[in-house]
């Protein structure tokens, strides 16, 4: 599935609540997901990751639909590779700076 399908698909499944919801509670409901998925990596089996990867990525798309934005464009910024320095693998010298 593409991104942009995977958006669609949840503005179809669940727009009405979500807008309803809001953005902080969109928000909100993503980070508890994240947690979840911590929790998994850190002690779950692989299924567990698997399912929560899953919510993490169906509430990342659906607050990218109550945004306006498209997760594919948000990618593309990692398409030529790092951002920073543009090469793959990555050479900025201190790895433990985010882009």
């Amino acid at each position: 599935m593409h991104l942009s399908e995977l958006q669609d698909l949840m503005e179809e499944t669940y727009g009405l609540r979500d807008n309803e919801r809001g953005l902080a509670a969109t928000v909100a409901w993503l980070t508890e997901e994240l947690g979840e998925l911590a929790q998994a990596v850190r002690k779950g089996s692989r299924e567990q990751q698997l399912h929560e990867l899953g919510d993490v990525l169906a509430w990342l798309a659906s607050l990218a639909v109550q945004l306006d934005l498209s997760l594919e464009e948000a990618a593309n910024r990692y398409a030529e590779g790092c951002p920073r320095c543009g090469l793959t693998p990555c050479e900025c010298p201190n790895l433990s700076i985010r882009t």
